[in-house]
């Protein structure tokens, strides 16, 4: 049995558990008696809406259909009071919604703007791909962000001209081509609404996709550490100085010494995961009809190449994140004109 048909037969139940364990979770930690006195959060909801699971060629062909999936959400307002909140739409990585995901929900709250915390994984089945990265394709969570933004923008309580988009190492690959042009076109918001700015953390640049200099006019800013073995800064370097070239706002803060996922203050000593899939050493580029290639065989790229390598490094940088969360807070001040 294909993964597809199991993620069409199992893509109804598990939207239905996870929002039910997840309610049942909120309503226990919602309770006075357990309220922590630097809690943030004025207000949780949860918000379910349907996207669809296409691979790789099939979206940079522009296929409109495929198989439907229930995702969900959770929107975490803070206790700023104001008539429409910014919100800043969270894209986790491979291992799913993880603990430096809910940190920086908690920080963007503290900084006064709503958080909308996405997870692309419960509703396919999927727990994490980190192992086994051909479990779903690297531009599926690109229509999971589009959708979002959706849901958002009709939210009567969301300003829908300041939605932002931030994501983590996956997620962060997500973020920074979400502001392709042409990804737009194809499979973009229904809205006509586009994100605000685009903010990824450690995301993999290393695949040449076409038209990939044609972004958006809004601020892109990566987060990237020199010492990264999971998704090395290099290729992220060498992309963000041809979009430059074309004149568009992106920047490049990099951290000297900062590994993978330096914002994970749990990881206080450097981690290996042995098993884990990195395609650091490879070099991908989109040919005809969407097809991926390795640019070095001229093959079409698959995780059992050659360049695919296991055991990347996991590793907390507090100098690196303390330093990204002041340039976060600097810019969320700027760019959703909040008053604190």
């Amino acid at each position: 049995m294909n993964s597809l048909t199991t993620q069409e037969k199992t893509g109804h139940l598990y939207p239905v558990l996870f929002i039910l364990i997840l309610t049942s979770i909120l309503l226990m930690t919602s309770s006075p008696h357990q309220a922590r006195a630097d809690d943030e959060v004025n207000r949780i909801e949860i918000h379910t809406f349907e996207s669809m699971t296409l691979t790789d060629q099939q979206f940079l062909q522009g296929i409109k259909s495929g198989p439907k999936v229930t995702l969900a959400g959770e929107l975490r307002f803070p206790r700023t009071k104001m008539k429409r909140y910014p919100v800043v739409v969270l894209v986790h990585g491979s291992g799913g919604v993880s603990g430096y995901v809910d940190d920086w929900a908690k920080e963007l709250n503290k900084m006064g703007t709503a958080v909308f915390i996405l997870d692309s994984f419960t509703g396919r089945g999927l727990y994490k791909v980190n192992n086994d990265q051909s479990q779903l394709g690297r531009l599926a969570q690109i229509i999971d962000v589009y959708r979002a933004l959706d849901v958002l923008a009709q939210h009567k309580h969301i300003d829908k001209e300041r939605i932002a988009l931030m994501g983590f190492s996956r997620g962060g690959q997500v973020t920074l081509y979400s502001s392709l042009k042409r990804f737009q076109k194809l499979h973009g918001s229904n809205s006509s609404n586009e994100f605000s700015a685009y903010l990824a953390f450690y995301p993999a640049c290393g695949t040449r996709y076409k038209h990939d200099d044609d972004v958006t006019d809004n601020p892109i800013h990566i987060f990237h550490g020199s010492a990264d073995n999971y998704n090395p800064i290099a290729p992220c370097r060498q992309y963000v100085k041809r979009l430059q070239k074309h004149n568009k706002d992106i920047e490049l803060h990099e951290f000297a010494g900062a590994h993978h996922v330096f914002d994970y203050k749990k990881i206080r000593k450097p981690f290996v995961m042995k098993k884990a899939q990195t395609t650091r050493n490879c070099v991908l580029t989109e040919t005809t009809n969407g097809k991926i290639v390795n640019a070095v065989t001229g093959k079409r790229f698959s995780y059992s190449d050659p360049c695919v390598e296991h055991g990347p490094t996991l590793a907390f940088n507090q100098a690196a994140y303390s330093k990204t969360k002041e340039e976060l807070n600097t810019f969320m001040l700027f760019h959703f004109e909040l008053n604190q």
